[in-house]
């Protein structure tokens, strides 16, 4: 059951991160993720059967590992957004946002249902432990997602940060970018990890 509930965190997870990409490229003029059909909470509509079902899944069986998945990105135009390049990077930060706003909602809700010293739980001891599983997973979700490696988040807010200077290497980036991001996967993960523990020990007031 533990297991079945991190997945189903992880889907609906990505799902509101994928239409927040969607929400903020429509209030900045470009309506492609609407004409699509995917500004819907509606998981059938975004889900990869491979990133966000079978791929979590096989994760969450191996001792130790993180549970890990995306869905189908939903799509925009960047021609029709009215400054394309910090446009972009926004349309790019609301995933991760949105992801970090889920993360302290639910972080005060642990913090109010979760009993003190000597005190009785409120509700089940089981509810304030899946609400820091929702935590979880939305900071790591967050965090891995503003890392500036193609085609992570942080890589679009990263490019509209550097100066034109640096447009070889931003085309390095792009062209070796889920090369690098693999390697980052298998080798470099627990780099964020501090940075996630830290999140989350600030949202659930531990």
């Amino acid at each position: 059951m533990e297991i079945v509930f991190s997945v189903i965190v992880l889907v609906f997870s990505v799902v509101i991160h994928e239409v927040s990409h969607g929400v903020v490229a429509e209030k900045l003029g470009d309506p492609t993720a609407r004409l699509a059909g995917r500004l819907t909470l509606n998981p059938l509509k975004h889900l990869d059967p491979f990133g966000s079902v079978i791929l979590p899944l096989l994760l969450s069986l191996l001792p130790g590992g993180v549970i890990f998945g995306w869905a189908k990105p939903v799509p925009y135009d960047p021609r029709n957004l009215r400054h394309p390049a910090r446009d972009g990077a926004l349309v790019a930060a609301a995933g991760p946002v949105s992801n970090l706003a889920l993360a302290l909602v639910f972080g005060l809700l642990f913090q109010f249902f979760s009993p003190g010293p000597g005190e009785t739980a409120v509700v089940n001891e089981l509810f304030p432990a899946l609400l820091a599983q929702i935590v979880i997973v939305n900071v790591f979700l967050a965090v891995f997602n503003l890392v500036p490696i193609p085609p992570l988040d942080g890589s679009k807010v990263l490019f509209w940060l550097l100066p034109d200077s640096t447009h070889e290497f931003r085309i390095f980036l792009e062209r070796y970018g889920f090369f690098i991001l693999l390697f980052f996967i298998f080798f470099g993960i627990q780099v964020i990890v501090p940075v996630v523990l830290r999140i989350v020990s600030f949202f659930l007031g531990v």
